[in-house]
């Protein structure tokens, strides 16, 4: 791609609504061009809201030099997203509408920005002590897997595995959003800057030299609070 002589990321995804989406009721410029965060790789990310639409949908294309994500909706299908980020504690589409800059209101914005702003401050829905047990007993197994491991290519899968489990249960139980790839660490970063920096030292000491002690301490340390490790006596679905 042209990348010294493409649009700017607004110009271009003006230019984008003006010739792709002229009839639409709103849209926005999501992503981590408008959070300063662009890579060479990055992409445009363009939330769609138009009435006549049946259903939401999403396109990838490349227009003006510039990937671009279409994440279209009508003037509900959004509010089932947002319930179902909410659900599963990603709010993905809530964190691109609260960021996202105007490319175009017909009057309708403020108020879906109001929503996503509200969920977003409220948190996800809290676990219960039994969701925190279940918790603990397979970041428990996991961890048993990843001491007894002696082979190399397998630990390094049951380590990611490990660093999913320990992220998603560090920010549920203090009430914060979880993330994926990129946004496990960003995620973590959010809630708490020094024990992201522990946590990805520990993993990455075990990723450049094998070595599992920080991870352990890590883990343990994570658990404490909560009973610690958790294998006698658990049970799941018995009656």
């Amino acid at each position: 791609m042209g990348d010294l002589n493409r649009l700017e990321p607004v110009k271009a995804a003006r230019k984008f609504i003006e010739n792709y989406f002229p009839y639409c009721d709103g849209a926005l410029l999501a992503g981590s061009v408008v959070r300063g965060e662009a890579t060479k790789t990055s992409d445009l990310d363009i939330v769609i809201f138009d009435k006549t639409y049946s259903s939401s949908y999403r396109e990838s294309l490349i227009v003006y030099d510039w990937p671009i994500e279409v994440f279209a909706h009508n003037l509900n299908s959004y509010q089932e997203y947002f319930a179902s980020d909410f659900k599963r504690a990603r709010p993905s589409l809530p964190r691109m509408v609260s960021e996202g800059i105007i490319l175009k209101d017909k009057g309708i914005i403020d108020s879906i920005k109001s929503e996503a702003k509200e969920l977003l401050s409220k948190g996800p829905e809290k676990w219960s002590m039994e969701i925190i047990n279940t918790k603990r007993y397979f970041i428990t197994d996991t961890l048993d897997d990843f001491i007894g491991c002696s082979n190399r290519a397998e630990g390094i899968f049951i380590a990611n595995t490990l660093a999913e489990l320990v992220s998603e249960f560090v920010l549920r139980t203090n009430n914060k959003w979880i993330g994926a790839s990129k946004w496990i660490v960003r995620s973590l970063r959010e809630h708490d800057t020094k024990f992201a920096e522990q946590f990805v030292e520990a993993f990455d000491k075990f990723y450049r030299s094998s070595a599992k002690d920080k991870v352990i301490n890590l883990v343990d340390e994570v658990l404490e609070p909560y009973g610690g490790r958790l294998f006698n006596g658990f049970s799941l679905g018995k009656e």
